[in-house]
């Protein structure tokens, strides 16, 4: 595998050259400062852009278009990248090695027609999206916004989130809000996707097996309508308060037979080697899996939940641990989990489970290298979060001890407490 960065006036395009692959995927992202208010309207140009473009005015047209691309496959999705909101547009198709020789520029000018050439219309002499898209893409993500509150486990997640910092980067919902959906009309929203185009900064990824020469030519012809001038980037690692010195407790309920337990810790401090590679080591031990100390403890040894685990936020400095159980169980179950968060402050875990947790992050790593999406997605961390490449990683977990997850499970506290109480003590 071979990587070379680019740089233009406008953007940086990155290209790794494999021929692992069949397919060359690319992946333009655009990204700017988190902003409450913006995750909604960038999820709504995620739907307006991948539901049609002027050429293809409808999801039909759209169909049959990449039908005849070799089945070409495109997706739109925005996320949030600790600071950052990031707009992530990507295709993948097969090299014309196995179709027939001008399907890499088709390909990629499709990519680029759904981002520069959206379905429009006028109205009183101002641009806008196309009426017909625009309301079925507002339905999609009104549909999109309200259907997360009927996952509990998702709900009572963002809600812990929420309680435990509000109206920070870690609180914000990826999905958007209904109240902010309302604010927005077309002209609004057209506006806005000017503004993406002229100051967003923007990435371009692109793998396979391609020719260097070739497709950067390619890209400049297909992406010079992007005016934005290249800016640097800021870190997108967050910085949380100081944890609460008494944990702060909060129950909701809703009408669901499950109940769902929800707690945040922050970590204080860590280093670069303890976030990257030892935050990872001490979560797996902790509730990674059936072999985890919480699996065991509470669900196993003990049966007080459905299931159990946890899952840290590198870019938020933040722990989460969530399980399904009974509400009678609340109190018992609190307790055993605080009692393995202690336990692994005292050391009371085995080399083995070292050796297992390494084991299972280095899978983790090979099951990237088997997908072009996947390999697109670490080289975006190296280039937004400067990871290590694979090899580094492989090298660093490593050189991960005890005495280092020991270490680290000192600047673990607990902060906050949720519970989002379901109606009986009996999942049905």
């Amino acid at each position: 595998m071979k990587y070379k960065k680019i740089s233009t006036y406008s953007y940086n395009l990155h290209i790794i050259k494999t021929n692992k692959f069949k397919t060359v995927t690319v992946q333009v992202n655009f990204k700017r400062k988190l902003s409450k208010e913006d995750i909604t309207y960038r999820n709504m140009i995620i739907n307006m852009l991948c539901e049609s473009t002027s050429a293809y005015p409808s999801k039909r047209d759209m169909t049959i278009a990449t039908e005849e691309l070799y089945d070409l496959f495109y997706r739109g999705v925005n996320y949030i990248s600790g600071k950052y909101n990031v707009m992530n547009f990507e295709a993948t198709f097969l090299n014309e090695e196995y179709t027939e020789k001008g399907m890499l520029d088709k390909s990629i000018k499709f990519l680029a027609d759904i981002i520069f050439k959206p379905n429009i219309e006028r109205n009183r002499n101002t641009i806008v999206f196309n009426e017909e898209n625009f309301k079925l893409s507002y339905n999609l993500l009104e549909s999109n916004i309200i259907s997360q509150k009927e996952n509990p486990d998702l709900y009572s997640r963002t809600r812990l989130l929420e309680v435990m910092e509000p109206n920070s980067y870690t609180s914000y919902r990826g999905v958007g809000y209904i109240e902010d959906l309302k604010n927005i009309d077309n002209k609004k929203l057209y506006k806005y996707y000017e503004s993406i185009l002229n100051s967003d900064i923007v990435d371009i990824f692109v793998i396979g097996n391609v020719n260097e020469r070739h497709i950067t030519k390619v890209i400049n012809d297909c992406f010079r309508e992007i005016k934005t001038f290249k800016k640097p980037s800021e870190s997108h690692f967050v910085s949380v308060k100081k944890p609460r010195f008494i944990p702060k407790t909060v129950i909701e309920k809703q009408k669901i037979n499950q109940s769902k337990l929800a707690l945040g810790y922050k970590i204080d401090k860590m280093t670069d080697f303890e976030l990257r590679y030892v935050l990872n080591v001490y979560s797996y031990i902790l509730g990674g899996g059936p072999d985890s100390k919480l699996f065991k403890t509470v669900r196993e040894k003990n049966s007080m939940c459905y299931y159990i685990s946890s899952i840290s936020q590198p870019l938020n400095s933040i722990l989460l641990i969530k399980a399904g159980i009974n509400k009678k169980d609340f109190k018992k179950a609190l307790s055993l989990i605080k009692k393995e968060v202690n336990n692994m402050k005292k050391g009371k875990f085995s080399n083995e489970d070292i050796i297992k947790a390494k084991i299972t992050y280095i899978n983790s790593l090979k099951e990237l290298e088997d997908s072009s999406s996947n390999l697109l997605s670490l080289y975006a961390g190296i280039e937004y979060l400067k990871s290590d490449s694979l090899e580094d990683r492989f090298t660093k977990i490593n050189r991960v001890t005890k005495e280092d997850v020991v270490k680290l499970a000192s600047k673990i506290h607990l902060d906050t407490i949720y519970m989002l109480e379901g109606e009986t003590n009996e999942e049905k």
